[in-house]
């Protein structure tokens, strides 16, 4: 027996059958634009660095209430890119992912597995998924990272989706263009409360996980919570000074080439770009950034910056 779902609000595509077999999954709440206009419509919060972990593409990190240097998680600047949430109600862990759609399959289970571990002695509560991010673009990234993202469908968990402002969900037009709404999330740590926010500062080493995204690195956890220990590396890429091209070419080159939504991009994102390729160039040997083999580490000061821990 099977059991068709017509993913209405994603261009009347059948994104899935047999759903027969995956009823914990709440799929009903995919038809529900009603709670897509009400995420939407939540006041954009900007978000204290000093309470903050801010995850970049293709990172992840996890944490539980109990934690004492982080309150909120968060990740921003994503236009074709899904920001997932996941959280378990009982233990109150969650995590949330800066999804790209470079490996969405194998990234999925580490998103449940970095909850899930941090749940294992909690015998009450569900799992409860939030999946925002993504526009109508010309050429339908987002969309097919939605169908994607659907890889938690198929986990041996009980997956309840809560929120999904995804793709045509997420979009409106601006003088004629497509964009996002909602282009960036936090997530309160001690509440689960997931809201549309925004994130002046990025850090840390927010030059240094950039080139590590820019060069092809993999979905990465970003942070031990039990040490509360944010860490990063260590990253491999080989020089390049080819990449010095681009630190001459004009705004709309760099979107064109380099963005897979020239046209929806947040203001910063040439400078980001150019900032990002420079630090390669003043980097070309990255074993140079983690001496004797060793990620970076930074833990939150009592003044709530980041601090680098000085290794012996």
């Amino acid at each position: 027996e099977s059991l068709h779902c017509t993913f209405q609000l994603l261009n009347q595509f059948v994104l899935f059958s047999l759903f027969y077999h995956f009823e914990p999954f709440n799929y009903f709440a995919f038809m529900s634009q009603e709670k897509a206009k009400a995420f939407r419509s939540k006041p954009l919060v900007d978000v204290d660095p000093k309470c903050l972990l801010y995850v970049h593409q293709r990172e992840f990190a996890a944490t539980t209430p109990a934690d004492k240097c982080v309150s909120v998680i968060g990740s921003d600047d994503a236009t074709t890119c899904h920001l997932v949430v996941l959280r378990h109600t009982g233990s109150g862990a969650v995590c949330l992912g800066h999804c790209d759609g470079s490996s969405t399959w194998s990234e999925v289970p580490l998103l449940v597995k970095a909850v899930t571990s941090l749940s294992d002695a909690c015998k009450e509560g569900r799992l409860e998924l939030h999946l925002v991010g993504g526009f109508n673009d010309d050429s339908t990234t987002s969309h097919n990272l939605s169908l994607d993202i659907l890889a938690f469908q198929v986990q041996k968990e009980d997956i309840h989706l809560e929120t999904c402002c995804i793709t045509e969900m997420n979009d409106v037009v601006v003088n004629g263009t497509h964009r996002p709404v909602v282009y960036g999330i936090g997530v309160d740590v001690k509440t689960g409360d997931v809201y549309p926010a925004s994130f002046p500062h990025k850090g840390p080493a927010e030059e240094l996980r950039s080139a590590r995204t820019f060069t092809g690195g993999e979905m990465v956890n970003i942070y031990d919570s039990s040490r509360g220990l944010f860490q990063i590396g260590p990253c491999t890429w080989s020089q390049n000074l080819d990449i010095a091209f681009w630190l001459s070419q004009n705004d709309d080159t760099i979107l064109k080439y380099l963005s897979t939504s020239p046209r929806a991009e947040p203001p910063h994102f040439v400078q980001h770009m150019k900032s990002t390729i420079q630090f390669l160039l003043d980097h070309p040997n990255s074993e140079s950034l983690f001496p004797g083999g060793q990620p970076q580490f930074y833990h939150r000061t009592e003044t709530g910056d980041w601090e680098r821990v000085v290794q012996s």
